[in-house]
């Protein structure tokens, strides 16, 4: 990953002001964006919908620190056509809260602001505070866009109740060595009537994708966010997807297979043994903390082509658009809900909630600020009594600062799409690995000539 030279080299405690000259669809004026140490006034903001306990704490102290401005929130779901209506009316919120992945694509389409001197008038250093996959995430340009929240590291989940009946040990589910893997799924997969009846291994093809590439040395865009789909190394990847699928049934009947999953209920595929290892985001441990006497879990890395733990960025950001009435109140309000005591705040909501669920589990918070994590987990996450339960938890928090970034593009969501399209394709044998990224590269090249020229 390219190294980033430090951005802030020195912070001063005077208002800094910076000057966008930005295209909205309001017709491209230029606007005067004044971040100030002491904000002030009204507040429109967008996110938080279906708020739970670490966002409703994180709210609260943030509402705390910035007594002199009077917050609303819309907190209804992020909608890309709806945000580009509203800036394109003027009719904007003054903070939105979107995935990181859109970031890219609208710093490029000049929809949003540009916010080193937000983070420079309060002090704190993108480098330090978050990830450096996490930041970026949110840079384009040589500028960071967004005030990054949450980091979902993936890693692979075992059921080890079917993996020890079937004799496979944690050590040969290892992404790194494709023929071991395969081997160990032939032992665990089974079939009834030739559909599966349990996965050896869900890879999560489709969705997990990228991870997959960027795992086998590939990537979906280079350093300036020029779509890269058609690599050789990207091909490699998908051709043992496939693999793997092909080895349980093929792609058609694990989606069939899947689609049948009470993932988040009492019949989960833990529960169920539907799946003797599957990737998952840190989060879906909580799904299964309440089954803790029903499964048997473990877990180990997902690792890259060269065997070392792997794994990528996801999550959200606060961004401020173009023509945000009160752009400084909705840069520190973005800063004071990632801060470290923020972050506190909800560890401290989140054990509260646990408490009240005799048998729970704290798995932690995984929050993209390294400091918060290691603070929440010193402070919070606990010996479960259950060893496979605490040895998935430390296998999460391993991981999570080995991650890369997908990148930021001005074509980003549309890299992502015609990925999608293009592994859905080869996965079911409608076209080889190369000629549908080569197809997928050459839609995402015209999605991303359009905005940049």
């Amino acid at each position: 990953m390219v190294q980033r030279q430090k951005r802030l080299i020195a912070v001063t405690v005077a208002a800094s002001v910076l000057v966008l000259t930005g295209c909205s669809g309001g017709g491209g004026e230029t606007a005067d964006v004044s971040f100030s140490d002491s904000p002030s006034g009204a507040l429109a903001a967008w996110g938080f919908d279906n708020a739970d306990d670490v966002g409703t704490s994180r709210l609260e102290y943030a509402e705390k620190q910035l007594s002199d401005v009077d917050i609303e929130i819309d907190q209804t779901a992020f909608d890309a056509q709806k945000f580009t209506t509203r800036v394109a009316s003027g009719n904007v919120p003054d903070v939105v809260q979107m995935d990181r992945q859109f970031v890219g694509t609208y710093a490029a389409q000049g929809l949003i602001t540009p916010l080193d001197e937000c983070f420079a008038t309060h002090g704190v250093d993108p480098d330090e505070q978050y990830y450096e996959s996490v930041v970026d995430d949110v840079e384009w340009d040589d500028k960071v866009w967004g005030v990054p929240q949450f980091y979902q590291p993936p890693a692979i989940i075992l059921n080890k109740r079917v993996m020890d009946a079937a004799g496979v040990t944690a050590d040969q589910i290892d992404t790194s060595k494709p023929d071991v893997l395969l081997a160990a799924i032939g032992k665990m997969y089974t079939a009834s009537g030739g559909n599966p009846t349990v996965l050896g291994f869900d890879s999560v093809g489709v969705n997990q994708a990228g991870l997959w590439l960027l795992g086998f040395g590939g990537e979906i865009m280079d350093d300036e966010g020029v779509p890269a789909l058609d690599s050789p190394e990207n091909a490699r990847a998908l051709d043992f997807l496939k693999q793997l699928f092909d080895a349980q049934g093929g792609y058609a009947k694990y989606r069939s297979f899947t689609d049948s999953f009470d993932a988040f209920g009492d019949n989960n595929p833990y529960v169920a043994d539907q799946v003797a290892a599957q990737v998952n985001a840190q989060w879906y441990v909580n799904v299964l903390s309440p089954y803790v006497d029903e499964v048997q879990i473990e877990a180990v890395p997902f690792k890259n082509i060269e065997g070392e733990p792997f794994s990528v960025a996801s999550g959200t950001a606060f961004v401020i658009p173009v023509g945000a009435k009160n752009a400084d109140a909705a840069c520190a309000w973005a800063l004071e809900l990632t801060s470290q005591d923020a972050w506190l705040a909800a560890g401290e909501a989140r054990a509260a909630t646990i408490s009240d669920s005799p048998g729970a589990i704290n798995t932690g918070l995984f929050t993209g600020s390294p400091a918060a994590d290691e603070a929440i987990r010193d402070q919070f996450v606990k010996e479960s009594g259950n060893a496979g339960f605490d040895q998935t938890i430390a296998t999460f928090y391993e991981v999570v600062g080995e991650g890369e970034s997908y990148g930021a593009s001005a074509a980003g969501q549309e890299i992502q799409t015609e990925l999608k399209n293009a592994v859905t394709s080869a996965l079911l044998g409608d076209k080889s690995s190369e000629d549908a990224l080569a197809d997928a590269q050459d839609a995402a090249m015209r999605a991303y000539d359009k905005v940049v020229n």
